[in-house]
C-alpha cells in the first residue's frame, strides 16, 4: 500500500545522508556563477564553504527553476518502472517550479494513465521544506499511503513556520525584498531584519532588530508564540544557516532552554546554494509547528 516514491528539490537543504535515511528521492535545481552553469547538488559539485565565499567575495548567483522538460526526465523512470510518486516542490511563491512540475505530470498522465503523479506546493523552503518531508516519510513508515500523505500535506504545509534573521541586508537588497535606502541605513544602523514565510509562501519582513544577538532573541521570542503549545512545544524542530553556525549553534541553545520538551535533537543544517544564491550569507532561520499561518 505505501510502496511509492516520495520525492523533493534540492531546495529541501537537509544532508543527502538524510534524504537517504528518509528514503527520499530528489531532484537538482541549478544555478549560475561567473557564467559557468552549475547543480544544486548538496555541497558536492561546489563546497558550501566555497560557495559562500565566493559570494563574499563579490559573485553573483543567478538560479533557474526546474522546467517541465527535467521534471519529465526525473519522474518518469520512476512510472516505467510500476511506481506512483509523490513529489513536493519549491514554495509557488519563490519560484515557478512548481506549475513545471504541475506541466510535467499532466503530461506524463496521458503517458502512464494506470500511475499516480501527485505533486504538492510545500508552501516552504529550505530546512522549513526539508521538515516537511520528514514528517511524510514518517507517515508512510507508518503505512499512510500517497493519497493521505497528499492530504496530510496540503492539511499540514501552512503550519510549518519558518523564522530567519540576517545579519546583513546586502543579500536581501539585491533580491528586492529590501529598498537601496532602507539597506543602505539598516546596514549603517546595524539592523538585522527578522523574516517570516507568510501564508502564500513569500518571505515577508515581520520586524527589524538592531544587533544580531537581539535578532536571535526575537526569533525565540516568536517561535514561543507560534509553535504548537507555546514553551511546552513537544514537536520537531530544525534550525538552518548560510555559513555562521556560531550563530546556527547560539540560537540553537536558546530554543533548547526555552523549549525543553522538543521532540529529539534539534537538527542543524547549511541553506543550500539556490536559497544562498538570494540570502548570501549571514542568515539563520528556526523551524517548526504550529498555528495555521
Amino acid at each position: 500500500m505505501n510502496d511509492f516514491i516520495l520525492s523533493c528539490c534540492s531546495t529541501a537543504d537537509v544532508t543527502e545522508e538524510k534524504l537517504r535515511a528518509m528514503d527520499v528521492h530528489y531532484i537538482c535545481n541549478t544555478y549560475t556563477m561567473n557564467g559557468v552553469a552549475y547543480k544544486d547538488d548538496l555541497g558536492k559539485t561546489i563546497p558550501y564553504k566555497e560557495f559562500y565565499d565566493r559570494i563574499r567575495n563579490g559573485e553573483v548567483g543567478v538560479t533557474s527553476l526546474i522546467n517541465e522538460a527535467d521534471y519529465i526526465d526525473y519522474f518518469e523512470p520512476f512510472l516505467k518502472d510500476g511506481k506512483d510518486v509523490l513529489h513536493v516542490t519549491l514554495s509557488s511563491g519563490l519560484s515557478s517550479t512548481f506549475q513545471s512540475a504541475l506541466s510535467a505530470a499532466e503530461d506524463l498522465k496521458e503517458r502512464y494513465p494506470e500511475r499516480k503523479l501527485l505533486i504538492v506546493d510545500s508552501r516552504g523552503a529550505s530546512s522549513g521544506y526539508g521538515l516537511q518531508m520528514e514528517a511524510l516519510s514518517k507517515l508512510r513508515a507508518e503505512g499512510k499511503t500517497i493519497d493521505e500523505l497528499y492530504d496530510w500535506s496540503m492539511q499540514n504545509r501552512l503550519h510549518i513556520h519558518h523564522l530567519f534573521c540576517s545579519t546583513t541586508l546586502t543579500y536581501y537588497v539585491r533580491g528586492g525584498r529590501i529598498s537601496p535606502a532602507a539597506g543602505k541605513i539598516g546596514n549603517l544602523l546595524g539592523i538585522c531584519p527578522v523574516m517570516r514565510m507568510d501564508h502564500p509562501g513569500h518571505l515577508a519582513v515581520h520586524s527589524r532588530v538592531r544587533t544580531k544577538k537581539r535578532a536571535l532573541r526575537a526569533l525565540v521570542d516568536q517561535m514561543a508564540e507560534l509553535a504548537d503549545g507555546g514553551e511546552q512545544y513537544s514537536g520537531r524542530c530544525f534550525i538552518s544557516h548560510s555559513d555562521c553556525l556560531e550563530d546556527a549553534l547560539e540560537l540553537k541553545q536558546q530554543v533548547e532552554e526555552r523549549f525543553p520538551h522538543i521532540d529529539g535533537e534539534i537538527e542543524v543544517y547549511m541553506i543550500g546554494t539556490t536559497i544562498g544564491c538570494h540570502s548570501g550569507p549571514g542568515t539563520v532561520a528556526v523551524y517548526f509547528f504550529g498555528k495555521e499561518r
